[in-house]
């Protein structure tokens, strides 16, 4: 995902000219509960998924793993509602994606207005939670219009809490972490990072 995001391919020409020609650029590092990330992190249904993935599944056959763990976890049907505070703001909500950047999954978009070198992060509350909601915010970003969804909503943010519940699975840039609660935070300008050149 870090490649999309930066505009990268995936040849080895094209990386080896992004490392000698490049542009080092600042941008902002998000970490929860310690743990740093640069894309994204997420407690409620995808991390579930993250926590139960299988690693040997995943080599076997890569992001079906995914798909596996995620039927799995709709026929599970465990959606607890979690508490949020958003700066200080209380909402309630299904799942809770905390992202730095605006892709989620490869190249489907989750917060549109999320970018590595903002200052703020983008918390996406999905404020559904059942199998039918599941499925319809995942058709929702498959085709594109997740933004537009019922019961999803986009805000901006530096800090972040998951007060409720305790001992829920979260995960940041696709590894599985730790459980709730959990503080997630923003520093700006963390580190330096090479993109691509413009029009290169």
């Amino acid at each position: 995902m870090l490649a999309a995001e930066i505009g990268l391919g995936l040849n080895a020409g094209e990386i080896a000219r992004a490392i000698v020609e490049g542009e080092a650029r600042w941008v902002s590092v998000g970490a929860i509960n310690g743990h740093k990330f640069l894309l994204m992190a997420g407690v409620g249904f995808d991390a579930q998924v993250v926590a139960t993935v299988s690693s040997k599944l995943k080599r076997s056959i890569g992001k079906g793993a995914y798909v596996l763990a995620s039927l799995q976890q709709m026929i599970r049907g465990h959606f607890p509602r979690f508490k949020v505070l958003v700066d200080d703001v209380p909402y309630d909500a299904a799942s809770v994606v905390v992202a730095n950047a605006h892709y989620y999954g490869g190249k489907f978009v989750c917060a549109p207005e999320a970018r590595l070198d903002s200052p703020d992060l983008q918390v996406c509350l999905f404020e559904r939670g059942s199998r039918f909601f599941v499925a319809v915010y995942g058709l929702a970003l498959m085709l594109g219009f997740l933004p537009k969804a019922p019961g999803y909503r986009i805000l901006p943010a530096t800090r972040i809490e998951i007060l409720r519940p305790d001992g829920a699975e979260f995960q940041c840039d696709g590894d599985f972490i730790g459980h709730t609660p959990a503080v997630a935070t923003v520093t700006p300008q963390a580190a330096r990072l090479v993109f691509p050149r413009r029009g290169g």
